[in-house]
């Protein structure tokens, strides 16, 4: 019998499996829409003939003594309709089984990620080769192996399968942020259900609008998001009890580092403000966090900060403990670190492109983070086809940060088409 293969988690991936609960686990979504209906059948074919090529995502969610690790599955991954609404929970039996979902629904399939696979970059690259491998089988679009897409039949260079975080960390850690942020609340839904609102604009006049306020569309969408985050509190706080306001922002860290990979390899910073000081102008915020993101996603900050998640992971008596045991002490720590920094986050992929055989056929492209552990809201961006597709989603009933998010949008001089899963 074959043995089968077996990943270690990344550095970054290993915090997922051990802070996971009933209700939660981190999944994100990559979706993309055709011209045409998706036949499910070609579907299924083209998904799993990028076993060889991309091995990683072929993979189940396995629990060692000491670490949970990833382990290659034997059987076919299967492709499903669309049942519910995006991003339903993957039970941890789910996981034992695959850690990706396929699904589709007429002109549109979505692969749904456990974020101990990959992150948003590694996913796209994946969606987009089996958008490839789709048109390829249905239309003949191939030979093309550009923009991202790669020959299915030829082995995965080494690099993309490696944790990259030991190799780039810095020699000292960086230190702990202040955790006193405003934290968004509302009223849970009961039945777990994700409210998701859409906002598509231009992407050249987003660009144009980001660039006369003097920042970048990531640092504009953030001051956007502050802004209206420090409004919400405003609203709900009596100006004595304001805590800062601050927008974890995702920083792809093959950038910085000149390295590739296909696990996860990104780290967020914060950047925002202290509405308790005083009144502050829109350009002013941009300006502060544009300037804060400039100054933090420097190659040496990073290098700091992978350090600091790297260096307890090394620790002798933390590898030496049995999984039952890391796992509570993991949730601990994660209660009280790793989202108390943040109000809420803005991930934004970029744009995304296709090479010409197969653009014609792509009509849209999106990207969708599932809300945190802690908070009830998320962001993400992606752009693709000259539009940009800003998800915001949300497990509460209160919709008052999308309304002042979108609003000063449009009072900023961007037209904004709403979509909205709501509920009738």
């Amino acid at each position: 019998m074959k043995k089968k293969k077996w990943f270690r988690l990344d550095n970054a991936a290993l915090i997922f499996p051990a802070i996971m609960k009933r209700r939660w686990n981190n999944v994100f979504r990559i979706s993309v829409s055709l011209e045409e209906e998706v036949d499910p059948e070609t579907l299924f074919r083209a998904l799993n003939s990028l076993r060889h090529r991309f091995p990683t995502f072929f993979v189940r969610l396995k629990t060692g003594f000491f670490w949970y690790y990833l382990e290659e599955i034997s059987g076919d991954v299967p492709v499903v309709a669309e049942y519910a609404y995006p991003l339903t929970h993957l039970s941890r039996r789910q996981l034992s089984k695959c850690c990706i979902r396929v699904l589709y629904y007429e002109n549109r399939f979505a692969v749904e990620f456990f974020h101990s696979v990959t992150d948003g970059t590694g996913g796209a690259v994946f969606v987009k080769n089996l958008t490839a491998a789709y048109l390829n089988l249905k239309y003949g679009v191939c030979g093309c192996f550009s923009d991202g897409i790669a020959d299915p039949l030829e082995p995965p260079p080494p690099g993309e399968l490696t944790d990259r975080f030991p190799e780039c960390a810095g020699e000292y850690p960086v230190p702990e942020e202040d955790t006193r942020v405003y934290r968004l609340r509302g009223t849970p839904e009961p039945d777990r259900f994700r409210h998701l609102t859409t906002g598509v604009v231009p992407t050249d006049e987003l660009i144009a609008v980001s660039h006369r306020h003097g920042v970048t569309v990531t640092a504009f969408l953030a001051a956007v998001m502050a802004e209206a985050v420090a409004k919400v509190q405003a609203e709900n706080r009596p100006r004595r009890a304001w805590k800062p306001v601050r927008i974890m922002v995702p920083v792809n860290l093959r950038r910085l580092f000149g390295v590739d990979t296909l696990r996860n390899f990104v780290l967020t910073v914060t950047a925002g403000f202290e509405p308790k000081l005083g009144e502050y102008s829109f350009d002013e915020i941009c300006q502060i966090i544009s300037r804060t993101l400039a100054l933090k996603a420097t190659r040496q900050h990073m290098a700091a900060k992978i350090e600091a998640n790297v260096r307890p992971a090394e620790n002798r008596i933390i590898r030496a403990m049995p999984v039952f045991i890391k796992n509570p002490v993991m949730r601990l720590v994660y209660h009280f670190v790793g989202e108390r920094v943040g109000c809420i986050n803005i991930s934004n992929l970029g744009n995304v492109t296709f090479p010409a055989p197969c653009d014609a056929y792509v009509r849209r492209f999106e990207f969708i983070i599932g809300v945190q552990y802690s908070y009830p809201n998320n962001c993400s961006v992606v752009s693709c086809q000259g539009k940009t597709f800003i998800n915001m989603i949300r497990s509460t009933r209160e919709s008052e940060l999308e309304r002042l998010f979108f609003s000063r949008l449009v009072e900023l001089g961007l037209p904004v088409d709403i979509e909205s899963n709501k509920r009738r």
